[in-house]
């Protein structure tokens, strides 16, 4: 396979910024016994839109156990920011954007200034609307969009986003001028696509998106449109149940033989997916539980682990999003006051040191490189390398 080093550079030359850190816990959003002076006494509303079920309901399992664990190392146990109870309310939007906005407007309705959630990228899109509309602060969960970066200044993240994946999928590209985006044709699959294109485009690759419809279960047609186009690198971009069925059609058409394939290393459910194909697969990872180890991590797991879960793949992603809140609610109930708060923030999260970048929101963290390895007769995570945030971060946008 010829080498293109103009590819690779591509994707490291992505805007750079170098990381603050400061604790994670901040003054004033620990418990106390009262509310400061002239301060309201009255709870915070806290409004989580997530999928409890639905097609992504198991990573909304590990988001909400995630953020949990976050509000209860945010708080030191107390659930409690400057005296003033944290009231949450958990919602289930199914997968639905319709019912998510219809949650996100009953709560807005009800007083409710910090929303929060959703693992679908369609979804956080509508609620991103919301928030600017109703001027609340919104901190999407899991849904990995870029089209919220900078969407408006009172939408955040707490997780990472498409471009992210795709500038440390670029630590493993090492030639080949056509890669072929294989990905759900959904708001994530989409994002994936674009994101490809926008780092790998100005260097001269050829970027051709296969999108799958999203109830697609029979993947052979598709490994043959990829075979037809004849790529040198393939980029997966995939989410939910159908992952095996998928990966099973493209080992069975011979895809991964035929051409270097890098995709996203997902939950402990898809690890077995990829079966004996598991070496020839290059996977960028977003965490997993030996991804690192740091004080914060450590005391995400025992949280996690004493409420009876597991950590896993977006575990990170609610922890931090309950840090976020924490330290948003700390401003009171003036939503610019949250908003600026949390813009240019650094703290030490799960994945270590993370930044929110004022300019435009995205949330800078590093990510990793990873193998699968043979654990008896499963597989499991091994860390190859670890990817400085700097390195990953997403070109700079300005907010809308």
């Amino acid at each position: 396979m010829r080498t293109k080093k103009s590819l690779l550079a591509g994707l490291a030359l992505v805007t750079t910024l170098a990381l603050a850190a400061c604790a994670p816990g901040t003054t004033g959003t620990t418990g106390s016994s009262g509310a400061p002076g002239g301060q309201s006494s009255e709870p915070i509303k806290v409004g989580i839109i997530y999928s409890e079920t639905g097609a992504l309901g198991e990573y909304g399992k590990t988001y909400r156990a995630g953020l949990e664990a976050g509000l209860k190392h945010a708080t030191d146990g107390t659930n409690k920011v400057n005296g003033r109870d944290l009231q949450v309310t958990y919602l289930d939007d199914g997968g639905d954007a319709d019912k998510a906005v219809t949650h996100a407007k009953d709560q807005i309705g009800q007083g409710t200034k910090i929303i929060g959630g959703t693992v679908v990228s369609g979804i956080a899109l509508k609620l991103a609307e919301q928030a600017q509309q109703n001027k609340v602060l919104y901190i999407s969960g899991p849904a990995a969009t870029d089209a919220i970066q900078g969407v408006n200044k009172y939408t955040f993240r707490s997780g990472r986003q498409s471009l992210q994946d795709v500038a440390t999928a670029g630590s493993f590209l090492e030639g080949g001028g056509k890669v072929v985006v294989f990905a759900q044709d959904t708001a994530f699959g989409q994002g994936n696509a674009k994101a490809v294109e926008a780092v790998l485009g100005p260097k001269g690759a050829q970027v051709q998106p296969i999108l799958v419809p999203e109830d697609a279960t029979e993947f052979t047609p598709f490994a043959r449109q990829i075979i037809d186009a004849k790529p040198d690198l393939v980029f997966v971009a995939w989410a939910g149940a159908s992952s095996g069925a998928m990966w099973q059609g493209l080992s069975q058409q011979g895809v991964l033989e035929q051409t270097k394939v890098v995709t996203g290393l997902g939950d402990k459910s898809t690890f077995g997916a990829y079966g004996a194909a598991s070496d020839k697969i290059n996977f960028l990872n977003h965490y997993f539980p030996a991804a690192t180890d740091n004080p914060v991590n450590q005391a995400m797991i025992k949280g996690i682990e004493e409420a009876g879960g597991t950590p896993d793949l977006f575990s990170p992603d609610g922890f931090v999003a309950g840090q976020m809140i924490a330290h948003a609610a700390a401003q009171g109930d003036d939503v610019d006051a949250m908003v600026g708060a949390l813009e240019g923030w650094s703290f030490d999260g799960p994945k270590g040191k993370t930044t929110v970048r004022a300019s435009d929101h995205a949330l800078l963290q590093p990510m990793y490189q990873v193998k699968l390895v043979a654990d008896g007769s499963a597989w499991k995570p091994e860390l190859i390398k670890e990817i400085p945030a700097d390195e990953v971060a997403p070109p700079e946008k300005k907010i809308q």
